[in-house]
């Protein structure tokens, strides 16, 4: 049973003070007075090198044990070293060689914990990067759909949750290690077979935005045009077409000479049909409830992006309509260069409604003023009050006024004044003189 409080309090600064006394302070009485922080304490600097010279020890028997092929002897003392001596430099190297077994004997849950415990506790060793490493190695083979077995690779199944974890993870140990792209590029691929069409967009798209520049976010960008056109083939969203065209563009400025730059227009060539197709027959229907505008503008979607016979099929109607309501289509033609996507896609000079610079009325306000060399005239402005708004039904203000009167509706009403026992009205009121103070 343990002690009250108020008893145990002096007996435990007495062996403060005695601690603090000791030439050489004890690691044993250190760890007896302050307790363990999740079961380790790091030991004071004198006892690190006894320390590391027993883990030493150990760890070379482990060594011998697992080149001899007793792999599970070599186990329980690479553990019972990182257990004992978990500060050593001899502990993170035990550490790591425990994961390494456990990755050999098939047990890739067991094997990539292994391998978190140790980025968890060794972040500083030299073998930092080649843990992550072997993590990324053990997410490949989960995806896959295979895991090693010695020298064998073996089929496995794993749900798909588990393995994007076992991607998150290998991210957040090193966010801007040489695997993180790779990590998430592969996240968004199982997202996209399993046809999350969305989550895979987002997923390649911080491929794009968190590691620009790598091969990966090139192909990244490429995929979320594919799959947005793959998404518009599917349905009637004109939204997926902008996606696609605005992701296949960006593809093509950013990679001149990548390898998907023949496929990518391709794809979009593809893309602008369907939209002129799509254009098409949006402009038919409002041609036929009578909207001129709105039809005129479809119209001119379709020749920008449409096939020979789109372009001639949608020439004609809009001769038709211009037949019918020239104001109409000259209405929707003031914007030639409209085409519903992101304005950093458009080439400005390009266009035929492009003015060119600032007028020279404008561009000389961007220009110093000029000192006066002479008498040009130039008198003072006269100091003049400015004429007021006055409220509704008030009337004109008086000279030297610089508020409006106030409406008769406005006034306060006033309230009588009694009258005077002799007639006539009360005396005004004076304000009191000044007291003198006494001499």
């Amino acid at each position: 049973m343990k002690a009250p409080i108020p008893v145990r309090l002096p007996l435990v600064l007495a062996c403060v003070f005695s601690y603090l006394s000791l030439p050489t302070p004890s690691f044993a009485l250190f760890e007896f007075i302050f307790g363990k922080k999740d079961g380790k304490v790091a030991p004071m600097a004198s006892e690190r090198e006894t320390q590391e010279a027993a883990a030493s020890v150990i760890l070379a028997e482990a060594r011998l044990a697992q080149n001899a092929g007793k792999t599970g002897k070599a186990q329980n003392l690479y553990q019972a070293l990182v257990k004992k001596y978990p500060f050593t430099p001899s502990a993170a190297e035990a550490a790591l060689q425990n994961a390494l077994i456990i990755r050999h004997t098939g047990r890739m849950d067991d094997a990539f914990e292994a391998l978190q415990s140790f980025l968890n506790d060794y972040r500083d060793s030299p073998r930092f990067n080649e843990a992550i490493e072997k993590q990324f190695e053990l997410a490949e083979e989960a995806k896959g759909g295979r895991k090693q077995r010695g020298l064998l690779l073996v089929a496995m199944k794993m749900n798909s949750s588990d393995i994007i974890e076992f991607y998150d993870r290998i991210i957040r140990n090193a966010p801007f290690g040489k695997y993180a792209p790779l990590a998430q590029f592969s996240i968004a691929e199982i997202q996209q077979d399993l046809n999350e069409k969305d989550k895979a967009v987002a997923a390649y798209q911080r491929v794009v935005e968190n590691y620009p520049g790598t091969s990966q976010a090139a192909e990244a960008q490429f995929r979320i045009g594919s799959i947005s056109n793959i998404a518009a083939q599917r349905s009637e969203d004109a939204s997926n077409l902008l996606a696609a065209r605005d992701a296949l563009r960006t593809y093509i400025a950013s990679n001149p000479g990548g390898e998907r730059k023949q496929e990518t227009e391709m794809i979009l060539s593809q893309v602008n049909t369907a939209e002129a197709n799509q254009s098409l027959t949006v402009a038919k229907f409002y041609k036929r409830m009578g909207k001129t505008r709105a039809a005129a503008i479809y119209l001119n979607e379709a020749l920008k992006y449409g096939s020979a016979e789109v372009s001639a099929e949608a020439r004609t109607l809009l001769a038709e309509l211009a037949a019918e309501d020239p104001d109409g289509v000259a209405e929707a033609q003031k914007n030639p260069g409209q085409d519903y996507t992101a304005l950093s896609a458009q080439n400005l000079k390009s266009r035929s409604d492009y003015v060119g610079p600032l007028a020279p009325d404008l561009a000389r306000l961007s220009q110093k003023p000029k000192m006066r060399t002479g008498d040009d005239g130039f008198m003072p402005i006269p100091l003049q009050e400015p004429t007021l708004p006055l409220r509704p039904g008030a009337t004109t203000p008086g000279a030297g006024s610089l508020l409006p009167p106030v409406p008769e509706t406005e006034k306060p009403a006033l309230l009588p004044v009694p009258p005077t026992p002799g007639g006539g009205t009360l005396p005004v009121p004076q304000p009191p003189a000044a007291v003198k103070p006494a001499s």
